[in-house]
């Protein structure tokens, strides 16, 4: 087929990555120990408080642990001592300890599709966190370009395709979120395919829009050697 532009996620499209914030999630619900409000109500309250700063902050597991520090100290039920906020604090740093898990045929696709398109790793987040996740999982040798912003929306796609000299009709965008990988790329008149995973963070959900381009679900990320 005529050589098409890939654009590739990364956080769990191409390895785990939200697996550990819920595990670190659990761990601080046990550890701030309310008792009243059940784990999903922690969430709800977690998650407009996520929601208001990723704005001003961005991603990242840095901000991940503002984040769990400003819930606790909005919910505790017992005073908030320094050592309180820096036990949290360790919640979430424990995340950038975690081995890169690398999403069970993504090498082999990688090669694959390398070998006849241009991929472009395109992922949101802090800038050095998302480097080094990149240079750890050992796949950045099948792109010819990565770019990390802090927000992929529609005009950061709109920018990417005039940097790079991109073809929109001949551009997909690949990932597992509606939010930042397939509503934006067809707003901005790209083609988008929303290869799903079980645990994609809560923020990411998003009815899926039509757009301008094209749009493909598939099941897993493997399958896009059957289209590519």
């Amino acid at each position: 087929m005529t050589r098409q532009f890939l654009l590739i996620d990364a956080d769990d499209t191409l390895w785990e990555n939200n697996i550990y914030f819920e595990r670190a999630f659990e761990e601080f619900v046990a550890f701030l120990g309310h008792s009243s409000l059940t784990p999903q109500q922690v969430r709800n309250v977690l998650d407009e408080i996520e929601e208001a700063n990723n704005r001003i902050h961005g991603y990242g597991t840095l901000n991940f642990a503002r984040n769990l520090q400003q819930t606790y100290q909005h919910l505790a039920e017992r005073a908030v001592h320094p050592e309180d906020l820096d036990a949290v604090m360790a919640l979430a740093r424990r995340i950038l300890e975690c081995p890169m898990e690398v999403i069970a045929g993504v090498p082999e696709t990688l090669e694959y599709l390398a070998g006849r398109h241009d991929l472009t790793l395109f992922t949101k987040g802090h800038p050095e966190e998302q480097k080094l996740k990149i240079d750890r999982s050992g796949l950045a040798g099948f792109f010819s370009h990565a770019a990390i912003v802090k927000e992929k929306d529609a005009p950061a796609y709109r920018r990417l395709v005039e940097e790079r000299g991109l073809d929109p009709r001949r551009t997909w965008m690949i990932g597992n979120s509606p939010k930042s990988d397939v509503n934006p790329a067809l707003e901005a008149g790209l083609n988008a395919i929303f290869v799903p995973h079980a645990h994609t963070w809560v923020l990411e959900h998003q009815e899926i829009r039509s757009g301008l381009g094209q749009l493909l679900l598939l099941d897993q990320f493997e399958d896009l050697r059957k289209h590519f």
